[in-house]
């Protein structure tokens, strides 16, 4: 594939290692569109970790599914900043197609990925309930927080009953976050009398 000259200029200030000429190039490419989408999605095949970062975050920039799809991948990639790089972007650009990915990671060693995954799932909303109530029964404390915080930014009646479940749990943490997010919703604690 023949790529466009101006492209080209554009794909070299991406990995020029000069941090201003790589920003100013990931608008610009964002505003080429679909048309320098394979080149970025080549460009994620590089050796070098900054050429996959610098790609996947002008892929961040672009709408369409071949972008969304090649920050589904790069949440595979073995460099943590660019898998940080991809959760971030679809954060800013929800996708249900990355549910799965981002579930699994939400158990990354890397704790800042899982955040960011979390706030990804969170931005799907009602679509991430299901499949975040499943992870909130890993046996895993730290999935179980993630899978929590994401819920608890969800404003959708669907996840009370979970965050109320989410009560119960052994893990301090989940539990200040499930009541969070229950005050956040204005449902807080409920006290009967007997």
């Amino acid at each position: 594939m023949q790529v466009p000259v101006a492209l080209e200029a554009l794909l070299s200030d991406l990995v020029s290692e000069d941090d201003l000429r790589a920003a100013d190039a990931v608008q610009r490419l964002a505003e080429v569109g679909e048309q320098a989408c394979q080149p970025l999605l080549s460009l994620m095949q590089s050796s070098n970790p900054d050429h996959r970062w610098w790609a996947t975050m002008a892929l961040s920039e672009m709408d369409g599914s071949t972008a969304t799809d090649g920050l589904i991948r790069a949440l595979e990639d073995p460099d943590a900043a660019v898998r940080q790089a991809a959760a971030l972007g679809l954060n800013q650009r929800p996708a249900i197609s990355a549910i799965p990915r981002l579930i699994r990671a939400l158990g990354d060693s890397d704790r800042l990925l899982a955040r960011l995954a979390a706030g990804a799932l969170a931005a799907l909303g009602p679509e991430a309930v299901s499949p975040l109530t499943v992870a909130l029964r890993s046996p895993d404390a730290a999935v179980r927080i993630e899978a929590v915080r994401a819920m608890a930014h969800i404003e959708d009646p669907s996840v009370v009953p979970t965050l109320f479940a989410a009560l119960s749990d052994p893990s301090a943490v989940v539990v200040h976050l499930a009541e969070e997010g229950l005050n956040r919703m204005g449902v807080g604690m409920v006290y009967f009398e007997l």
